[in-house]
């Protein structure tokens, strides 16, 4: 892997890969550069076998990601670090941060869980909108400040929409920086599926990420694709799908292994959540 300037990337024995954003100095914004390096890590991830599922958090205590750089020039072109942040010369030539810095916009089909460690907020619903699931910390919180700056909130919006049932992401989008969501209350409403002490929350997503590469990662990522498909299609159009994911997810080594496994007698430990 190459020497990553705003991420930390970490691969682990047990298949399980973790990539944290490192700018804690501006609450692990993204500027230019770690655009392009997210989009290296996702598109280097792709065909990377040893690794199974990925765990995406933030560095330190007080921010998974607050978005956007705002320090950094909007609309300078990079070329140096291959991105541009902001738009062009007409509305028309819009460089969107999310097609280097989600994981599904660069084509990454294995599971990724976000750990948030505090501040979630604008540009981070880029990535949170494209992950499996979240787990986050107590203390985490979740905002949208666009509108209160003057700017209109969209793609971020867009990207949690599925996520979040139509008031909520209505609500957290047009009251800006008046009003943060809890962790606690992320869960209520599905966004988060587990709510953990802050010094657990390493702990919860090694344990969900281990055993989610501990199974055959053609089956994980079949499965992954079709339910994706679920939330993007109609009910019908993923339906017809299944039986293409079913094939392409399946394959007689899988299936031979989970039958030993079965009929060695020995069970998975599981736990009630």
């Amino acid at each position: 892997m190459p020497d990553y300037q705003t991420i930390r990337y970490e691969e682990r024995d047990d298949g399980v890969a973790w990539v944290t954003l490192h700018r804690p100095e501006v609450h692990n914004a993204f500027d230019a550069r770690m655009q392009t390096e997210l989009r290296d890590c996702w598109r280097f991830l792709r065909r990377h076998d040893p690794v199974r599922c990925v765990v995406l958090t933030g560095a330190g205590d007080r921010a998974f990601c607050t978005g956007i750089d705002r320090t950094e020039t909007m609309g300078e072109d990079r070329p140096a670090e291959g991105a541009v942040v902001g738009s062009g010369s007409t509305p028309f030539m819009f460089d969107d941060p999310g097609d280097n810095i989600g994981p599904k916009s660069c084509d990454l089909w294995k599971p990724v869980i976000a750990a948030v460690n505090g501040m979630a907020c604008g540009g981070a619903f880029y990535m949170l909108g494209e992950v499996e699931f979240v787990i986050a910390a107590e203390h985490a919180t979740f905002f949208d400040p666009h509108v209160t700056y003057g700017m209109t909130a969209a793609f971020e919006p867009i990207h949690m929409a599925g996520r979040m049932p139509f008031g909520e992401i209505m609500r957290l989008s047009l009251l800006g920086n008046h009003e943060r969501l809890s962790a606690e209350r992320a869960r209520e409403i599905g966004l988060v599926s587990e709510v953990v002490p802050a010094d657990e929350l390493h702990d919860a997503a090694a344990w969900a990420a281990g055993a989610i590469a501990s199974q055959p990662p053609l089956a994980v990522q079949g499965t992954l694709r079709a339910i994706w498909a679920a939330r993007e299609l109609s009910r019908r159009q993923a339906v017809d799908l299944a039986y293409a994911f079913v094939s392409m997810g399946t394959d007689q080594e899988s299936i031979r292994q989970g039958q030993e496994a079965f009929a060695s007698g020995k069970r998975v430990e599981w736990r009630l959540r």
